[in-house]
């Protein structure tokens, strides 16, 4: 028996509903894939933007303890900032400190804290400097001032 012009028609239209299938459902994958991306990348750039901190130091009246310059970064930012020598760069006229040469008071400051950074001061001599902080995300903070001649 032969096959009806009403039977090529039934394969023709299942074969494009698979076919249509398929299609749909490679877009709906794609489209599942760039919204995750985009949310991944919103959070990390959201994470970014909430990672802040300053020096609040006067930059004209550096204070020292023992054989240490004290130096005050404040986390401005809204998550907590973790402050060891792991997470924070410091350089001093560009060049960096050996992490052996400085320490922090605390190893984590939450939103609106402050905390104190000791850096020893065979690392910085009398005259104007720049100091610049590096921290997570590599956030930074650039910080000028003077040590006085005694």
């Amino acid at each position: 028996m032969g096959f009806s012009v009403t039977g090529s028609h039934v394969v023709f239209f299942i074969a494009s509903i698979i076919a249509a299938g398929s299609v749909s459902g490679i877009f709906i994958a794609a489209t599942i894939n760039v919204t995750i991306s985009l949310s991944e990348r919103g959070m990390r750039v959201q994470d970014l933007l909430d990672t802040d901190f300053t020096v609040i130091n006067d930059n004209e009246n550096i204070p020292t303890s023992g054989s240490d310059y004290l130096f005050y970064i404040k986390n401005i930012g809204g998550n907590k900032l973790i402050t060891s020598n792991q997470s924070f760069s410091i350089f001093v006229d560009g060049e960096i400190v050996p992490v052996e040469k400085y320490n922090f008071a605390q190893q984590l400051i939450r939103p609106g804290d402050v905390t104190t950074i000791y850096i020893d001061n065979t690392v910085i001599s009398a005259g104007d400097h720049t100091l610049r902080l590096v921290g997570p995300n590599a956030v930074d903070d650039e910080f000028q001032f003077t040590i006085q001649v005694i």
